[in-house]
């Protein structure tokens, strides 16, 4: 047998005034539920990409995507490698990982360079499979690719800055990139 329930009441209840436990649970509820939602789309490749990273290499900006750089991290003493080529940096220690260290800059362009005071190490995402990170000159922080404007191969955003999307991925299964020693020594 059902007791009658006073209106006034139950607009308290819904509106949250009696429950506000009741209420965080529903929101941690629906954000774990949006959460594991999320990560198994990322892990079966079906995930658009909301967000991306933004870095500058050089005087250009680059969207990269989250899901293929892992820590960005302040420059760390580098263990200079002889032998390789000028973009290739050395080895950094990053909490407790060998990573090479490429300038990104030098290697899309032999005459520019990323380093200065606002440059960081963004690391390759574990996926990818390589122990390295990318000195880019600066790191911008997170993009939405979807809220600029397409512009040929670029993409431009409210303030007028453009970007070009650079696959990480594709990066290192280019042949010039994993060959670091010096052309000379490649042909011994």
């Amino acid at each position: 047998m059902n007791a009658p329930v006073d209106s006034s009441a139950l607009a308290l209840a819904e509106s949250g005034a009696l429950a506000p436990q009741a209420n965080r649970r529903t929101r941690l509820r629906d954000y774990q539920a949006q959460l594991l939602a999320r990560m198994q789309a990322a892990q079966s490749g079906t995930a658009q990409a909301h967000h991306q990273l933004g870095v500058a290499i050089g005087a250009q900006r680059f969207l990269l995507e989250l899901t293929e750089a892992g820590e960005i991290v302040t420059p760390a003493l580098l263990a200079r490698v002889p032998l390789t080529q000028p973009w290739y940096l050395g080895l950094a220690n990053v909490r407790g990982s060998l990573l090479g260290v490429i300038d990104l800059a030098r290697y899309l362009d032999p005459e520019a360079s990323a380093a200065g005071p606002d440059a960081r190490l963004v690391s390759l995402a574990p996926r990818l499979g390589f122990n390295c990170a990318l000195l880019v000159s600066r790191v911008y922080g997170l993009r939405r690719a979807g809220a600029m404007q397409q512009d040929g191969a670029t993409l431009r955003d409210a303030e007028g800055h453009s970007w070009t999307p650079l696959s990480l991925a594709a990066l290192v299964r280019e042949e010039r990139f994993l060959h670091v020693a010096l052309a000379s020594l490649a042909n011994q």
